[in-house]
């Protein structure tokens, strides 16, 4: 069986939103988890994050960034069209309940992990501090829907295209230090420099901050063993312990390593697909 895209939409540069019928899904998933799908037969597998679900429609929506063949070859699907296998809901689904005040901080496409995380934290009365941040105005996504839940709603950009020129964290401290506000719980999503980054900042105030993890992944079920982090010195597989973890027990500097081991072979295989497709 088929995954079918009910919906499509270009966000940005090299991102796009699709809505996908799968109603086994829809019907369980919860924010945090994911699903791995194939495009075509012949496909590799990638994990992506279920960003929104239908339970009417038995519908997700998911977000992806062109990065390399497979997320360019996911670009191209039309309304219509299906998706060849789609596994999920995966993962350890986040600890919803009411902290107090929350920061939460998206990098990016982390942005994408964010808003459900954010819809889910509102829902049970969180006061909700959510800082979205970008290397420029283009790339900033899902703004209306975030600043709808926020209480406080902050952006930055790496250039200063849009909202305060810096990084994510740079706002943060601002804010534990000038505005001396108390901060309860952080949630942080985004590329690996800047999760270590939170969690360097947090860890001096002593706010517990949980990071959502994105390594390489096969299976998505604990066999294969791609995944694996180290937390607090012992391995942990993050399809299956994860992918959200206490960022203060993460070891951040293995998992750049090992996230770094194919950018070889991902750049071949993407320009070679699109040589094929005459771009």
């Amino acid at each position: 069986m088929g995954y079918r895209v009910l919906e499509r939409k270009e966000l940005g540069p090299d991102a796009n939103l699709l809505v996908i019928k799968a109603p086994y899904v829809a019907k369980s998933a919860r924010p945090g988890q994911f699903i791995i799908l194939r495009v075509y037969e012949k496909g590799e597998r990638i994990p992506l994050t279920i960003v929104d679900i239908d339970k009417k429609r038995g519908a997700i929506t998911i977000i992806f960034q062109v990065v390399g063949k497979t997320t360019k070859y996911l670009s191209l699907i039309k309304v219509g069209e299906e998706i060849k296998d789609l596994l999920g809901p995966l993962g350890t689904p986040t600890e919803i309940r009411k902290f107090g005040v929350v920061a939460t901080l998206g990098g990016g496409f982390g942005t994408a992990v964010l808003y459900p995380l954010v819809k889910a934290l509102k829902e049970v009365d969180n006061y909700l501090i959510v800082i979205n941040g970008a290397r420029n105005e283009k790339l900033l996504i899902l703004e209306d829907e975030l600043k709808e839940l926020s209480d406080e709603y902050y952006v930055t950009t790496d250039d200063g295209s849009k909202g305060v020129k810096g990084f994510v964290t740079d706002l943060l401290q601002e804010i534990l230090e000038k505005e001396n506000k108390k901060i309860d719980r952080v949630f942080a999503v985004g590329p690996v420099p800047m999760m270590k980054a939170t969690s360097e900042l947090t860890k001096k105030y002593g706010i517990k901050t949980i990071v959502s993890l994105n390594p390489v992944m096969v299976d998505g079920t604990g066999m294969c063993g791609a995944c694996r982090v180290e937390v607090d010195g012992e391995t942990k597989f993050t399809c299956v312990d994860g992918p959200e973890f206490d960022a203060h027990k993460v070891n951040f500097d293995l998992l750049m390593r090992r996230l770094r081991m194919y950018n070889k072979e991902e750049r071949i295989s993407l320009n070679t697909f699109r040589k094929l497709k005459n771009e």
